[in-house]
């Protein structure tokens, strides 16, 4: 056969050609079921997901309802500001602008573009926070590009440092920091409102779609204090701070029928206006995370349950000898040595040994009965944040020294508002109200601590510490019987007792018949020579309630009497008098 004539084979290529065709179609296929399966039946999840790349729920801050005190009187308000933002690519761009934007914004034109030029990286940058809204709607209307004018609210506080402790402030963020604003910050803060805007990379603002849920407003909140009481009770206290070279001092002014905190100031304070300037130790509210040894103004209450359980009775008599007295290792002295002394004169002269032999005729398991039901270990709950835990060890693992120590107010801790409020049990005829700071829609019931007849007689027995012979006669009080006790404590620190440093206390209660009023003043290291109470803490008790018997109109118990009326005898005339009528005589 020819070779011309055999049969020539296949094209080459012909099924590699079916076979890349085949390939091509497959994927083909592939992509247009995965563009199928994106474009369709995932639409919804990528969507979403895009969305959250560029798509944000901005929060839109509600108005703070105010704080105010028992009167109305505001004591913390929220008012509208703005803040004013910027894009620094944008702002840099316009060039001639920034004299005129400079001007509003209080600063030099060179100024403005140096602090944008170090921020120009960033996205968005705030140029200015708390302009009023008439300066936002000045800056908005000279459209500079990539300006923008953000709604915002400011914290005030109208009586400053005289209430801060009590009020507290909002920190930068405005976060509730300190005080009521903490405590209430959930009625306050209201619900803030949500809208829907579209960001770029750069986390600027290019679509607002304004879907909005409105912010819901807070509500006030209503504190206890009486601003006039207040600003009496602040002022006194830094002056006493001031005039003993003191590292600092508190006071609490209480309504010893209802427990409302009427007064309550610590010293150093501060300005909660200014938020520059925040010293944690000025930040610090003593009267509730300072915790002491309450010393001998813990006397009264040991006396009080001495005579509730029958350990003594009201005609009790000591001996305290030379004033010095040896128990369990322990040397207890008295200031003075008093000898034999009944009740009233052991709380006058403030006998630490008149003390501990009651202290031994009640043994320990009463003595830790009677404190404990005094309120003293358990937290006051008194609305405002930062209370510091006391201590009072379970009776159960005291020593021996330590009963003789706890009979005059040492070997356990209390608080300020912890020691106020067993004195409104003395005050309130035996029944100890709970304190507050915030205004209580209902009555809390108040708790037996002692009977009314105990609590009465020992309301005597502290009258004669403010009378001649007292350790508290700077804390009279004109045309008022005062009933209270001086205490004064070495300062405990890390190491243990720390020399040359001491707590003055005095706490009392106005009129001491019926009283309206319990406070109590504590001076913290004085160091103008005196540091006992009734020298340092006593006077500034005088000033303020006296100050507040006129301001609450508290009616006297003690005026000095009437003297007696000289009766007039009218002279006899020595001439006739013409009355300008005849006179009618009787007919013979």
């Amino acid at each position: 056969m020819n070779p011309a004539q055999r049969s020539l084979p296949d094209a080459p290529g012909g099924w590699r050609r079916v076979a890349v065709l085949g390939v091509l179609g497959v994927f083909a296929l592939a992509i247009t079921a995965r563009a199928f399966q994106l474009q369709i039946l995932s639409n919804d999840a990528y969507s979403k997901k895009g969305d959250n790349q560029y798509v944000r729920m901005q929060q839109m801050r509600a108005h703070r309802g105010a704080v105010r005190d028992r009167n109305g009187e505001p004591l913390a308000l929220s008012a509208p500001v703005v803040s004013i933002t910027a894009e620094p690519e944008k702002l840099l761009a316009a060039t001639g602008t920034h004299a005129a934007l400079a001007s509003l914004l209080q600063e030099s034109p060179a100024a403005l573009v140096t602090r944008v030029t170090k921020l120009r990286k960033q996205g968005q940058i705030y140029l200015k926070h708390y302009l009023t809204p008439e300066e936002g709607v000045q800056i908005a209307a000279l459209k500079v590009p990539g300006i923008g004018v953000e709604p915002n609210y400011r914290r005030f506080y109208p009586a400053g440092e005289v209430a801060a402790h009590v009020v507290g402030f909002l920190d930068f963020e405005g976060n509730a920091a300190t005080g009521v604003e903490r405590s209430a910050d959930e009625r306050l803060a209201g619900m803030p409102g949500k809208r829907r805007v579209i960001r770029d990379n750069k986390k600027r603002i290019v679509e607002d779609p304004t879907e909005l849920t409105p912010a819901q407003p807070g509500d006030d909140v209503e504190v206890t204090l009486d601003l006039r009481l207040q600003y009496l009770a602040y002022r006194e206290l830094k002056a006493a701070v001031a005039e003993n070279r003191a590292k600092g001092g508190l006071i609490v002014l209480v309504d010893p029928r209802s427990g409302d905190i009427l007064a309550l100031a610590s010293q150093p304070g501060f300005n909660p206006n200014r938020s520059d300037v925040r010293d944690p130790e000025a930040m610090r509210n003593r009267a509730v995370a300072m915790t002491f040894e309450p010393g001998s103004t813990v006397k009264p209450l040991l006396i009080a349950q001495a005579l509730e359980t029958g350990a003594i009775r009201p005609d009790y008599t000591v001996d305290t000898g030379n004033g010095f007295l040896k128990v369990a290792d322990v040397n207890v002295r008295d200031v003075h040595a008093a000898g034999v002394v009944d009740l009233a004169t052991l709380l006058a002269k403030s006998s630490n040994v008149g003390a501990v032999h009651i202290g031994q005729k009640m043994g320990t398991e009463s003595i830790w009965n009677g404190y404990t039901k005094f309120g003293f270990g358990d937290k006051v709950g008194s609305g405002l944040p930062g209370e510091e835990r006391t201590v009072l060890r379970d009776y159960h693992r005291w020593r021996a020294s330590d009963t003789v120590t706890a009979s005059y107010g040492y070997s356990f801790t209390a608080n300020a508002l912890q020691l106020v409020r067993a004195y409104c049990a003395l005050a309130n005829d035996g029944l100890m109200p709970a304190i507050s700071i915030l205004k209580r829609d209902s009555a809390v019931p108040p708790q037996r601590v002692v009977s009314a007849h105990t609590a009465q007689l020992v309301r005597g027995l502290l009258e004669g510490v403010i009378v001649k012979g007292g350790s508290g006669t700077k804390a009279a009080v004109a045309g008022y019987r005062v009933a209270g006790k001086t205490g004064t404590v070495k300062k405990n620190g890390k190491g243990g007792y720390i020399k040359g440093a001491y707590q003055s206390t005095f706490v009392g209660m106005m009129p001491a018949e019926n009283p309206s009023l319990v406070a109590l003043v504590m001076i913290d290291e004085p160091g103008n020579g005196d540091y006992y109470g009734g020298a340092v803490s006593a006077p500034v008790f005088g000033h303020v309630m006296a100050g507040a018997a006129r301001l609450l109109q508290i009616k006297p118990d003690e005026l000095p009497p009437l003297p007696e009326p000289t009766p007039v005898i009218p002279p006899v005339p020595t001439q006739r008098v013409d009355i300008g009528m005849p006179i009618a005589r009787a007919q013979p």
